[in-house]
């Protein structure tokens, strides 16, 4: 008690008061987070579960775009606004129980401000990567499991950070990317793929025939079993794509389960293939005769 004699009651009431004002905003403060964080999730949630195609309950159930990628992405934001909430807190209590006890705060406040100038000279890349991080959270621009192209860099998303992303591309290198670095970025495992497949025929064939036969094939495909979990909708086959001397291209394209649509193209192609072979259907190069399925 000797060591704060010089202390009168009013300032240790005041002490007091600033500290319960401080506990009682903290506690509001982050209980508002937290609510707001709740609410913006059962929006989201409202949002997905109103209707929608078989496309979208497929990707629902079965894409990376569902209830516990939103949770966690949703707590994530809501720690880290409440930790800032906290430290800004903390800081203005110390800064005004200071005042209190007639500490001068001009030249602790003129040595924060030279430290924080060199500071942000130091550490503006730093910043840069943290508050780049948070929008790439906030916004959902890819999660672990995503398939990313960054322009220089092309992988598996494996963990996402507030200051790097770690990716491990094709090879099984890992390459950890400051997230301030990343100017632009695709993302291939959010919505859907698209499967494209260009048959080849011989430039005098009827083109309403063979799409007629590819018509079969694409009925065919939102019917099979096996293509079932990954296929969204029926293939479209939308028509004379190029024509040559020698052939004529028929496009088919698919919407498929993000990074799906490779099994799908392999699929149509083999059956399209067969069916235009079993109802005569010339190939490109004369030399080639029937198409062989």
């Amino acid at each position: 008690m000797t060591s704060l004699a010089w202390i009168s009651p009013d300032t240790l009431i005041s002490i007091a008061i600033v500290v319960l004002f401080t506990i009682v905003a903290r506690f509001l403060l982050v209980r508002l987070v937290k609510r707001v964080t709740s609410k913006a999730l059962q929006r989201a949630q409202a949002r997905r579960a109103g209707g929608g195609t078989k496309a979208d309950h497929i990707i629902e159930a079965l894409t990376l775009a569902n209830h516990e990628r939103y949770t966690q992405r949703a707590a994530t934001m809501g720690s880290v606004i409440s930790s800032l909430v906290t430290v800004l807190l903390w800081v203005m209590a110390a800064l005004t129980i200071l005042a209190l006890v007639d500490i001068p705060l001009a030249p602790l406040l003129a040595s924060a401000g030279v430290g924080g100038v060199a500071l942000a000279f130091g550490a503006q890349s730093l910043v840069k990567d943290f508050l780049s991080g948070m929008f790439m959270v906030m916004e959902d621009q890819y999660g672990v499991g995503d398939v990313v192209d960054t322009g220089d860099l092309r992988g598996t998303v494996e963990e996402v950070g507030l200051r790097v992303t770690r990716i491990r591309d094709a090879s099984g290198t890992i390459w950890y990317v400051r997230n301030g670095e990343i100017l632009r970025l695709g993302n291939q495992s959010q919505g859907w793929s698209t499967a494209i497949v260009d048959v080849p025929v011989a430039v005098d064939e009827s083109p309403a025939r063979v799409i007629a036969i590819l018509e079969k094939v694409a009925e065919a495909a939102e019917q099979a079993p096996e293509l079932s979990g990954e296929l969204l909708e029926k293939p479209n086959v939308v028509g004379v794509n190029s024509v040559t001397g020698t052939a004529m291209t028929i496009r088919v394209i698919a919407k498929t389960l993000p990074n799906q649509h490779w099994a799908i193209q392999r699929w149509l192609l083999e059956h399209c293939v067969s069916a235009l072979a079993k109802a005569g259907i010339r190939s490109p190069l004369p030399n080639l005769g029937l198409m062989n399925p």
